[in-house]
C-alpha cells in the first residue's frame, strides 16, 4: 500500500475537525463552498495559478496524475475559471476534484457530480483563453498557502492542507481523537454529564492557580 492510500484510509476514518483539534497549526480554507454532490475529498495538490482566463485550467486538468486534486489560485475573482467539460474531463482522466478560489459555473450538472467540485463563486461569466497559467508553483488558495503536492482534505466540515510529511502523524492523532469522543458520546448517551468525559475540575483548578492546564478527555 502506497503512502498516499495510506493517508486516504486514514482521512476517511477521521474527519476535518478532528484533524484541526490534533494539529492547531492546520491550515483551513475559508470562503470556499462544496459545489458538487460529493463533499469528500483527500488528494495531493496539482496547483495552477492564473487570472480572469482559464486556460491554465485546461492545462493542469490535462497534467495531473489520477488521484490529484487540481487547485486553483483564480485571485478570488468572480469570473468562471472551469464549468461540467472540466469536471467531467477531471472525472474521466481520475483526478480526486477540483478547487478554484474563483467561480465555477454549471451548477444544473456540478450539483449532481459525483467529482468533488468547490469553488468561492459561482457565476454564469467565463474568463479568456489567452494567457498561459502557472502550473505547480505554491499559490493562494482559501486564504492559505498551498503548493505542489500538499494534502488537501475536504468533508461537509470545512476544507483543510497538511503538508505530506507531518499528514500521517496528525491524522493517527485525530483518529485518536475521534476514538475518544465516541467513548465520550456513548458515556452522553447513557445520561451521563461533560463532567465525566472531561477533566472540567481539574482544569478548573489549574487555570485559576496559573498552572499549564490542557481540557482533555478522561477515562
Amino acid at each position: 500500500m502506497s503512502d498516499l492510500e495510506r493517508i486516504r484510509n486514514l482521512a476517511r476514518d477521521v474527519d476535518v475537525t478532528a484533524i484541526c483539534d490534533a494539529d492547531k497549526t492546520t491550515r483551513v480554507m475559508h470562503g470556499i463552498r462544496a459545489r458538487s454532490h460529493n463533499r469528500w475529498a483527500c488528494g495531493p495538490a496539482y496547483t495552477v495559478r492564473c487570472r480572469d482566463d482559464f486556460f491554465g485550467v485546461v492545462e493542469a486538468i490535462e497534467s495531473a496524475s489520477p488521484g490529484d486534486i487540481v487547485v486553483v489560485d483564480g485571485g478570488a475573482r468572480e469570473i468562471a475559471y472551469a464549468g461540467e467539460l472540466f469536471a467531467r474531463a477531471a472525472q474521466s482522466r481520475g483526478l480526486a476534484g477540483i478547487v478554484v478560489d474563483g467561480g465555477y459555473r454549471d451548477m444544473g450538472y456540478v450539483s449532481t457530480c459525483n467529482l468533488p467540485v468547490y469553488s468561492r463563486h459561482v457565476t454564469p461569466m467565463a474568463g479568456g483563453t489567452n494567457k498561459l497559467g502557472e502550473l505547480q508553483i505554491p499559490i493562494a488558495c482559501g486564504g492559505v498557502t498551498v503548493s505542489p503536492g500538499d494534502i488537501f482534505i475536504a468533508d461537509a466540515e470545512g476544507i483543510v492542507v497538511l503538508a505530506p510529511g507531518r499528514a500521517m502523524d496528525v491524522l493517527r492523532a485525530a483518529r485518536d481523537i475521534k476514538a475518544a469522543e465516541a467513548a465520550a458520546i456513548t458515556k452522553i448517551d447513557q445520561g451521563r454529564s461533560l463532567v465525566h468525559c472531561l477533566n472540567v475540575s481539574a482544569h478548573r483548578e489549574n487555570l485559576a492557580s496559573g498552572k499549564p492546564s490542557k481540557l482533555a478527555f478522561t477515562d
